[in-house]
């Protein structure tokens, strides 16, 4: 916990905190400045992993962006801010800010990791897969620190968060340096950013932590990511995206069924 800002940790910063986040719209979520310590923040900004490091891009029809989990290659803060989110004072600390008891966050690149964009980056609208489909633990809470020191507004790449029937986005949280935003993860979460314009010497950069839990009441049957186009978004991509997360989801669903991993 050494690594926080020390106004978060304190008894009535967390009573303050939840009461934030289980009144906030559209879903459950809280978005909290300066959320590292000054010094942890600025050493992940100044040393973080370059393009070529990160060894997963996912590019296609509903996204651009890149992503890495390997900690033994990335700079030692890195580590240090995982190991810090993977303790259990951390964990004590999240289950007070939300009221989600029990969390924890696994340790593959489905629990923590980096994101980053470069120009042209997007991520479309989408609810999250909702069980990890080899430990089969429930997922709940998605945690981003966002580590661009030189974001400006007009770059774009707000975390876009939408109402449950994807009719309109209530919210914009833009990606500004050492800004957290954790938000409940369920069928109705749905997130994503538009497609962002910067210059070669800035991306849009972010720490990832997933929380799980192993149990979950009222759960749903597994299914992976699902995108769903913008209400504005053209006639074509809106059956692409609904043709193509068919497709995926029932296969992926069939796949884990049979056991089989992928």
């Amino acid at each position: 916990m050494d690594i926080l800002n020390k106004e978060y940790v304190s008894t009535e910063a967390v009573s303050k905190l939840k009461h934030d986040f289980d009144t906030a719209l559209p879903y459950r979520h809280i978005v909290m400045d300066n959320f590292l310590s000054e010094e942890v923040a600025l050493q992940a900004y100044e040393n973080f992993p370059g393009v070529q490091e990160l060894k997963t891009h996912w590019k296609g029809l509903n996204e651009n962006k890149l992503e890495g989990s390997d900690f033994g290659v990335f700079h030692p803060v890195f580590s240090q801010i995982k190991e810090s989110f993977t303790s259990p004072e951390f964990y004590k600390w999240v289950s007070g800010v939300t009221g989600i008891d029990e969390v924890f966050i696994t340790d593959d690149h489905m629990g923590s990791g980096i994101h980053q964009g470069t120009n042209g980056s997007f991520l479309d609208v989408h609810i999250d897969f909702n069980i990890h489909h080899i430990k089969n633990v429930h997922r709940r809470l998605n945690l981003l620190i966002y580590l661009e020191k030189n974001w400006k507004d007009e770059y774009g790449g707000a975390l876009e968060m939408w109402n449950a029937d994807m009719s309109n986005c209530d919210k914009m949280v833009l990606p500004m340096f050492n800004r957290c935003v954790i938000f409940e993860t369920s069928e109705i979460s749905y997130h994503g950013y538009s497609k962002i314009t910067i210059p070669e010497d800035v991306t849009r950069k972010s720490f990832f932590a997933y929380f799980y839990t192993n149990e979950r009441d009222g759960a749903v049957g597994y299914h992976d990511t699902v995108f769903k186009a913008r209400p504005t978004e053209s006639k074509s991509k809106k059956v692409k995206t609904a043709v193509k997360e068919n497709l995926k989801n029932t296969a992926k669903a069939t796949l884990k069924k049979l056991g089989v991993k992928f």
